[in-house]
C-alpha cells in the first residue's frame, strides 16, 4: 500500500494584543489507510486515543485573535505530547531491549502500543526508519510551530503563555478540570492558581497537578526563566461530549472556559513581575 505522508499541523497565528498560544496535540482525525491497515482493532481502536473535538473547543479563543497550533495527525500515528526517546520496543522493532519511561512501558510512548478499551493496537511493529518519518512529518513541525510562535510573542510582548489543551475520561470523584504546571516547573505557580480561580468562578471543579501534572509539550516549551510559561489544561469529556463522542450541551461552556482562561491569564500577566512577587 502506498504510504501517504502525515499532515502538518494547523497554525493560527496570534492576532491582536494577547500573548497567549493554544496547542492541541491529541485531536487529529486524518487517518491514512496504511495506518488503519495495521490496526488490530480497526479505526475505532485508534480513535479511542483521541482527545475528541478539543480542536473545535478552541474556536472562541481563536476567533478572539489568540494563536493556536493544532495537530492534524492522529495520536495513534505519532503522539506529539511525548518526547522522541519515549519508545516502546514492542511497537518499534529495532528500538532496543528496553522501553524508555513509564508511559512507554505502559504502552503510551511516542507511538502508542495499547489502549485501555481495545488492548494491543497493532498487527505488526514498525521500524526505526518509519518512526523517523512520522517525527519529521508531524511531530517536529508541531513543536517547531509552537516554538516559533512563542518566540514571536516574547519578542513583541516581553512574555508568552502556552495553554496545552486536552480532554480526560470521566472518573467519579475527580475534578472536572485539571490544570498542570509540572509542580511549578513550567510556569510561575501563581499562574496555575489564577487559572483555577477563573475556572472555579465559572462553576467548574478544579484540581492542580493531580492526576495530570503536564506532559512533554509543557515540559519542552515552558521556560519561566525566559518569560515563557506553559500550563496543561485537562477537561472532563463528559462535560462537553455525549456518550457517542458528539458535541453535547456543555460544549459551548467548555469553549468559553478556554477563551476565558486565555484572556484572563493574559490580563493577569500585564504586570508579570508584580504577580511573580506575590
Amino acid at each position: 500500500m502506498e504510504r501517504s505522508p502525515l499532515p502538518h499541523p494547523i497554525v493560527h497565528p496570534p492576532r491582536g494584543a494577547v500573548p497567549v498560544l493554544l496547542s492541541v496535540p491529541h485531536s487529529g482525525r486524518e487517518y491514512p489507510q496504511w495506518l488503519i491497515a495495521n490496526a488490530a482493532g480497526g479505526r475505532a481502536a485508534l480513535e479511542s486515543l483521541e482527545d475528541a473535538l478539543v480542536d473545535r473547543l478552541v474556536w472562541r479563543a481563536v476567533a478572539r485573535g489568540i494563536g493556536a497550533v493544532i495537530s492534524r495527525a492522529p495520536r495513534a500515528a505519532i503522539d506529539c505530547n511525548r518526547a522522541t526517546d519515549e519508545v516502546d520496543p514492542s511497537v518499534i522493532a529495532d528500538a532496543g531491549s528496553d522501553a524508555v519511561g513509564i508511559r512507554a512501558r505502559g504502552g503510551l510512548g511516542i507511538v502508542p502500543g495499547r489502549c485501555l478499551t481495545h488492548g494491543r493496537l497493532w498487527r505488526r511493529p514498525i521500524d526505526r526508519a518509519e518512526l523517523e518519518r512520522r517525527i519529521a512529518e508531524a511531530h517536529a513541525p508541531f513543536h517547531a510551530a509552537i516554538g516559533e510562535a512563542l518566540e514571536r510573542l516574547v519578542a513583541v510582548h516581553g512574555w508568552a503563555l502556552l495553554i496545552d489543551c486536552h480532554s480526560m475520561p470521566h472518573r467519579r470523584g475527580q475534578a472536572e478540570i485539571v490544570i498542570g504546571d509540572r509542580h511549578g516547573a513550567s510556569a510561575m505557580p501563581s499562574l496555575a492558581d489564577r487559572a483555577a480561580q477563573i475556572a472555579r468562578g465559572d462553576g467548574w471543579s478544579v484540581a492542580l497537578n493531580d492526576p495530570y501534572a503536564g506532559g512533554y509539550v509543557v515540559e519542552r516549551h515552558g521556560r519561566p526563566d525566559r518569560r515563557i510559561h506553559a500550563l496543561q489544561l485537562e477537561i472532563d469529556r463528559s462535560c462537553y461530549l455525549t456518550r457517542d463522542l458528539r458535541a453535547g450541551p456543555g460544549f459551548d461552556r467548555a469553549a468559553r472556559l478556554i477563551e476565558a482562561l486565555a484572556l484572563g491569564l493574559a490580563e493577569a500577566l500585564v504586570e508579570p513581575d508584580a504577580i511573580a512577587a506575590e
